[in-house]
C-alpha cells in the first residue's frame, strides 16, 4: 500500500492515513498503519531485524488524513508528553448533516465509552468514568443540507468529534456508528484530520503537517474551500 508521506526526518514520521486503514492491528488481521510503514523504513534504509516506530495518537478506522508517528523512543516520550498536555493542535475538516445553529461556536460535553460495544455516549458529569470533551467548530460553508466545518480539538477522546455532534442531531456524513438513522452502508465518513503543528521534540522547531481529503462526495463541493 501506498502512504503519502508529509515529512520525514531522524526522528519523525509523518503520513497521510488512508480512510479504512486501522492504525493498529485488530481484530480484522486487515493491513494496518504501523506494520505497513515499518515494513516501508525496513526496505528503504535496508534496517537489520525490528524497526522502531512509536505511536503517539490514533485515528478511527473509517478517518484519513494526517499523523505523526514517532521514530524514536525520545521522540516518542516527547510527543506523548505533548499529548497528555494538549499542546499539539489538532485541526480537521468534517461535513454534517443539517445547518449548525451557531457559525462558530465551543462545544462542552461528558463522554463514556461502552467497550462491549465500542460506542460513546454523552454522559453526567458525576458518572464515575466520564471524561471531558471540548471541541470548537467554525461553519466554512453550507450547501445541499450539508455544512462544511473547521474543527480544533481541545481534547482527545475517544470517536470525540462524532460522538458530540451527532448528540445535537448533528451526525457526520456517511457515519454508520453515530448517524445510523440518515446514513447508509457504503457512505465514506467524512471527517479528515487535516493538519497538527507542534514543536519539533528534539529541535523545538515550529512543526505543521498537512493534508487534503480525497476529491469526492462530499468534500468535492466545496472544492474553492478545500483545495
Amino acid at each position: 500500500m501506498d502512504i503519502h508521506v508529509l515529512y520525514e526526518d531522524n526522528h519523525l514520521l509523518c503520513v497521510e492515513k488512508p480512510v479504512n486503514v486501522p492504525v493498529q492491528e485488530d481484530k480484522t488481521k486487515d493491513k494496518d498503519l504501523l506494520s505497513i510503514l515499518k515494513e516501508d523504513i525496513k526496505y528503504r534504509y535496508q534496517k537489520p531485524g525490528n524497526v522502531y516506530l512509536g505511536l503517539v495518537h490514533r485515528l478511527d478506522r473509517p478517518v484519513g488524513g494526517t499523523m505523526v508517528l514517532a521514530k524514536t523512543s525520545k521522540a516518542a516520550s516527547r510527543l506523548s508528553d505533548m499529548m497528555r498536555r494538549r499542546t499539539i493542535d489538532k485541526s480537521y475538516l468534517a461535513v454534517v448533516r443539517g445547518t449548525m445553529p451557531k457559525q462558530h461556536n465551543v462545544l462542552e460535553d461528558y463522554l463514556v465509552k461502552n467497550p462491549r460495544n465500542n460506542k460513546v455516549y454523552v454522559s453526567s458529569p458525576n458518572h464515575e468514568k466520564a471524561k471531558k470533551a471540548v471541541l470548537e467548530y467554525e461553519v466554512i460553508s453550507e450547501k445541499n443540507g450539508l455544512s462544511l466545518l473547521s474543527i480544533k480539538l481541545h481534547s482527545g477522546r475517544p470517536h470525540q468529534i462524532r460522538v458530540q455532534l451527532s448528540s445535537r442531531n448533528r451526525p457526520l456524513y456517511g457515519d454508520q456508528k453515530y448517524g445510523e438513522e440518515v446514513n447508509h452502508p457504503g457512505q465514506q465518513i467524512a471527517l479528515w484530520s487535516r493538519s497538527l503543528s507542534f514543536k519539533h521534540p528534539t529541535k523545538k522547531e515550529d512543526m505543521k503537517a498537512a493534508s487534503l481529503p480525497p476529491n469526492t462526495y462530499p468534500w468535492n463541493l466545496w472544492k474553492e474551500f478545500v483545495w
